[in-house]
């Protein structure tokens, strides 16, 4: 993942996309334009940052079938997810597949100007997080199998001592031990720490 600031724009109406893309440029990001949804699939995978302006009603892929399918390969982008014929099914249905917003044509101009500002900081956020659970996943991965069993014990609130009695190791090998893991996994205080390591899914698996 990168933090290059990139629209996508999905829409059969031409005028629609033009319109977009003048919005969307004007914020000073790049503009990617697709007529069908089968268009944008090729051009996209996991790694796809940036949030996604997509029209719910499209010949042969709908813009929610395209959500769906988005989902099931873990694309994870803010979708705008815009229709002229907006119905409370749509909007739920769009929702519930973790739709970033719904707007309903036609919108102002400024609205959908400040809803993707809106969306690209949530995807500098996802950003963040999976650099974030990388790193720890990496930090994680350099400690040695002694300091990986101190760092176990103080994740179920382990004190020194006990974790001294638990691997009949002297009180001062245990500190030692724990002030390598702490120093490995960059965290200044045992809450860093803890905080840290249960952000990252699947540890311990």
């Amino acid at each position: 993942m990168d933090d290059k600031r990139i629209v996508y724009i999905v829409d059969d109406d031409p005028a629609v996309r033009q319109a977009i893309s003048i919005v969307a440029r004007a914020l000073g990001v790049e503009v990617r334009a697709f007529a069908r949804a089968e268009e944008f699939l090729a051009a996209c995978d996991e790694t796809t940052t940036g949030c996604l302006v997509l029209d719910v009603r499209m010949p042969e892929t709908s813009g929610i079938e395209l959500q769906r399918t988005l989902n099931a390969a873990g694309v994870r982008i803010p979708i705008i997810m815009m229709s002229g014929h907006a119905d409370v099914r749509m909007a739920v249905e769009a929702m519930s597949q973790g739709a970033f917003t719904f707007l309903e044509k036609p919108f102002r101009m400024e609205e959908l100007s400040t809803t993707i500002e809106k969306a690209l900081a949530e995807s500098q956020s996802v950003i963040n997080s999976a650099r974030h659970h990388a790193e720890v996943k990496s930090r994680l991965e350099s400690l040695t199998n002694k300091e990986r069993e101190v760092l176990d014990l103080i994740l179920e609130g382990r004190t020194n001592r006990e974790i001294a009695q638990e691997l009949t190791l002297s009180l001062r090998a245990i500190e030692d031990r724990r002030s390598r893991v702490m120093k490995r996994m960059g965290s200044s205080t045992v809450v860093d720490l803890v905080s840290a390591v249960k952000s990252v899914a699947g540890f311990g698996n």
